[in-house]
């Protein structure tokens, strides 16, 4: 509670500046924190502790805390915490250095790297920064392959995030052409915002009529920095130098349907500096619509988006439609009007599944694409679907026309704005925000990328028919299959990977866990995969070292202990075919689900520890078999709460050794002598038995690593079975088959019927010692 509130009383000191006001504008403060919580090393993207904030709109400052704090007293060395920062999707990480699947693209985001001893904590601030949501990943270095029981103490560190923003609530508005007078002073610059309305080409602001209120200033020299736009870790604002009385910044495509950051700085220092600013956006480029009409309804787009048609059936329907492709090549090559740059194709965008959407062009799966106007595409991306992956695919058909072999179809695929002239040249790239650059032709008529957490925006596809020279000939407009979805994992993280759907709060996203060796996004990087052979080993250790429990099996069988044994060939069983369907690779047989044998499997290991050690108590029957039902009953239980918690081993071994060590006390003392009395049977017997036990459990709770786990947990087995050949009690004398004896008589004092004189069967309750046989 204390280490809380001095927490808390250092964040506020730390954003308490936040609560003044600048001399135009009204700022309000606001502080948001997320729970605490444990962090892993690294091994996959689900030990990644994921956190996601909100940024509002006209933010001016936002502020992190991140607080790392130790969770035991033993001293743990120290490690270093790395923490990660993305706007718009979480962050795509790489700290192993794995290789990633082929095309697919990613971007290195902003990471801090936090050295954590006891408690540690560290700020990371930012003017201007992009509105949304912001996510935050924080992990500790690469696991190092051992595997931890679960229940024993370890080093654990916990992460949290705060943040505080600086909000301005007042900011002015822009208008485009209307002049508007600002003032810049000494740390109180100039904020405003204008609004980027949809299909603008072109967006230019202005400073003007400079002039500064300090006596003997010079006022042709205003040294005032213009920034348009937010800031994130990749991405950055225009920023102009204003040396003189004016200055301009011109963006060409700028986001559309957004709103943009305007700020205005003094370079100098004590000086405030009132200046006129303007802006002016050009929207010159409004789409030619192809293919929809406003009587077109749900149904027929559905009919027209499905992707069981093959591409010749949809070229067959195409040529009857009138609003097919024919038509719409005739309708390129017609000039467009002035005010129309693009062709828009509109696109279906249909939910198939968690993770999983479709985006179809309305009128089939074909795209004409001309020369002179590039066509263009948009794909809605919201923020729930950014947990995926994005997967592009350009297929040109040359069905129907030729292409020669100088020309080509380049395509852009960028978020927020398009790329609204293209060719090979010019880089695919808008005015803030990057894109990726394809591109098909007939020696490569097939092309695919793909993008890991993609941003949440409006992404939009912008291609465009280009050749040598300035003269297509006669192929003036071809026709592209563009195909856009998003998925859960890369390829589903092919054979040697499972994808898994992964949550932090209501926000839900995934990843691959590789197996076999595999690492990477997508399970693909093969340099430590495990060979055929080995994998073949190692399912042969792990399933045939249970053959050991046949000597156990055998030997209480003998000695008459048929429930023992029946739990002893229960746990064979279930033990051999749990680690035929747990093995990574190809050599894998489940029989069963997996869930169920790996159930039965635990139940099985810790019922044959609770049989054995009861057996050598040597109490009576009736109690013996109570408690193994009891037992059973608790374990399973325990079992089904937390099947790999610690205490379900270890509780029933505990309480199992109290009633054998309280039933040898209780007779060493009735008879005055110890129990078992031979030291034969101590030496030859319950001394390697206890031995190969500890051994076994040493193995399984100190040495196994994700490298040996093979070796280590196929000699556990070996142990654990050998144990119990030792361990086992001998027969009791004068029992026969099943237990089952005559000559002894069996009464029940509160019985009323009379003795029943002859052969009865009774039950030896007679105490038999321990001896060697």
């Amino acid at each position: 509670m204390d280490f809380s509130f001095l927490r808390c009383l250092l964040f506020v000191v730390l954003t308490a500046w936040t609560l003044g006001d600048d001399a135009q504008v009204t700022f309000v403060s606001e502080l948001s924190s997320k729970p605490a919580q444990k962090l892993s090393k690294y091994g996959w993207y689900g030990n990644v502790r994921l956190q996601r904030f909100h940024i509002p709109e006209e933010t001016a400052i936002a502020r992190w805390l991140f607080s790392v704090t130790k969770g035991h007293n033993f001293y743990c060395g120290q490690h270093n915490v790395t923490i990660h920062i993305r706007w718009g999707a979480p962050p795509v990480i790489n700290p192993t250095g794995s290789v990633f699947p082929n095309a697919t693209l990613w971007s290195p985001g902003l990471s801090l790297i936090l050295p954590v001893i006891s408690h540690s904590s560290t700020t990371f601030n930012l003017s201007s920064p992009a509105p949304g949501h912001w996510y935050i990943a924080a992990h500790l270095p690469e696991d190092d392959g051992r595997i931890e029981q679960k229940g024993f103490p370890s080093c654990s560190y916990f992460f949290q995030p705060q943040l505080s923003i600086r909000r301005a609530v007042d900011t002015p508005i822009l208008q485009q052409g209307t002049l508007l007078q600002q003032t810049a002073g000494p740390d109180k610059p100039a904020r405003l915002k204008l609004y980027v309305p949809e299909f603008a080409s072109s967006l230019s602001v202005s400073v003007a009529d400079c002039s500064s209120s300090e006596d003997g200033a010079d006022d042709r020299n205003c040294s005032l920095v213009l920034r348009l736009g937010s800031s994130s870790p990749l991405h950055s604002p225009v920023t102009v130098n204003c040396s003189g009385i004016s200055c301009s910044a011109v963006l060409s495509n700028p986001p559309w349907d957004t709103w943009l950051r305007v700020v205005v700085e003094s370079n100098q220092d004590n000086r405030t500096v009132t200046f006129n600013i303007v802006s002016d956006c050009t929207v010159g480029c409004k789409p030619k619509s192809v293919g929809l009409t406003a009587d077109d309804n749900i149904s027929k787009l559905r009919g027209n988006s499905s992707y069981s048609n093959s591409t010749s059936a949809g070229n067959s329907s195409l040529d009857t439609d009138p609003d097919g492709f024919g038509n719409k090549s005739i309708a390129l090559l017609t000039p467009l009007l002035p005010s129309a740059c693009v062709w828009s194709f509109p696109v279906l965008y249909e939910e198939v599944d968690i993770l999983s959407l479709r985006y179809t062009p309305v009128n089939g799966p074909n795209v004409s694409v001309s020369n002179t106007h590039p066509s263009l595409l948009m794909y809605p991306l919201h923020a729930q679907a950014t947990g995926g992956t994005l997967n592009l695919q350009l297929t040109l058909n040359t069905t129907n026309v030729t292409l020669g072999n100088s020309s080509s179809v380049v395509a852009c695929l960028s978020p927020w704005a398009p790329v609204l002239e293209l060719n090979n040249s010019q880089p695919c790239r808008t005015a803030l925000y990057g894109g990726y650059g394809v591109g098909v032709n007939v020696s490569v008529p097939k092309t695919v990328i793909r993008l890991p957490f993609p941003q949440s925006a409006t992404w939009y596809l912008t291609l465009q028919l280009t050749c040598n020279s300035s003269d297509c000939g006669n192929t003036s407009v071809v026709s592209v299959v563009p195909e856009v979805s998003v998925s859960a994992c890369v390829e589903d993280c092919g054979m040697y990977g499972e994808c898994r759907l992964l949550r932090s709060y209501s926000y839900l996203y995934a990843a691959c866990v590789c197996k076999a060796g595999r690492s990477g996004w997508g399970c693909t990087d093969d340099s430590a995969a495990q060979s055929y052979l080995r994998q073949v080993t190692a399912t042969l250790l792990l399933t045939l070292s249970n053959l050991s429990f046949l000597p156990a099996i055998v030997v209480a069988v003998r000695r008459w202990y048929i429930t023992e044994a029946s739990v002893y060939l229960f746990t064979m069983f279930f033990s051999t075919f749990y680690h035929a369907c747990d093995q990574p690779g190809v050599a894998v047989m489940c029989i069963m689900d997996y869930d169920t044998l790996q159930y039965c499997d635990f139940l099985g290991s810790v019922c044959s520890i609770w049989v054995t050690i009861l057996c050598m108590a040597r109490i009576k029957d009736t109690f013996k078999y109570t408690l193994f039902m009891l037992g059973a009953l608790l374990i399973a239980m325990s079992m089904q709460l937390d099947r790999k918690g610690l205490w379900n081993l270890l509780g029933p071994v505990l309480c199992a050794i109290m009633f054998m060590v309280s039933a040898w006390v209780y007779r060493g003392v009735q008879r005055r002598h110890c129990y078992p009395p031979s030291w034969q049977r101590w030496v030859l017997f319950l001394i390697p038995g206890a031995l190969c036990a500890l051994i076994g459990v040493c193995l399984y709770i100190f040495a196994e690593t994700e490298d040996n786990y093979y070796y280590t947990h196929s000699l556990w087995h070996i142990l654990v079975a050998t144990c119990v050949v030792f361990l086992l009690p001998p027969k009791e004398k004068n029992r026969e088959a099943f237990g089952w004896s005559r000559g002894w008589s069996w009464t029940w004092s509160w019985s009323w019927r009379p003795r029943v004189c002859g052969y009865t069967l009774c039950e030896s309750n007679k105490d038999e010692l321990y001896t060697v046989t």
